[in-house]
């Protein structure tokens, strides 16, 4: 499974076992391009990505539980909160698209 996320957390992998994260930054087109799944759990950085990737990426608030078998890509804002009710990204603010893969 292909999923987009807005935050990488501990609580996505399997703790009892020998895990390890991998990390490699990528474009939006990559992102874009990967049919992924939504996990966004916010409503203003759904709209923000929707306009910047120029494809739908709806809110989608969920628990989420990765193999070694999905690719979780995880959208972070840099520079800021996203301020309430934002459809594109503000002066001084980026997305950092970052690959994250796990090994057990």
């Amino acid at each position: 499974m292909t999923l987009l996320a807005n935050a990488f957390s501990l609580q996505m992998v399997d703790l009892t076992k020998g895990t390890s994260v991998d990390f490699v930054p990528v474009t939006k087109e990559e992102v874009a391009q990967s049919g992924f799944q939504s996990v966004i759990g916010h409503q203003d950085t759904a709209n923000v990505l929707t306009s910047l990737l120029g494809v739908e990426v709806p809110m989608n608030r969920v628990s989420v539980r990765i193999t070694p078998e999905d690719t979780l890509y995880v959208a972070q804002v840099t520079g800021g909160r996203l301020p309430e009710g934002a459809t594109t990204l503000p002066e001084g603010m980026s997305f950092a698209f970052i690959k994250a893969t796990i090994r057990q």
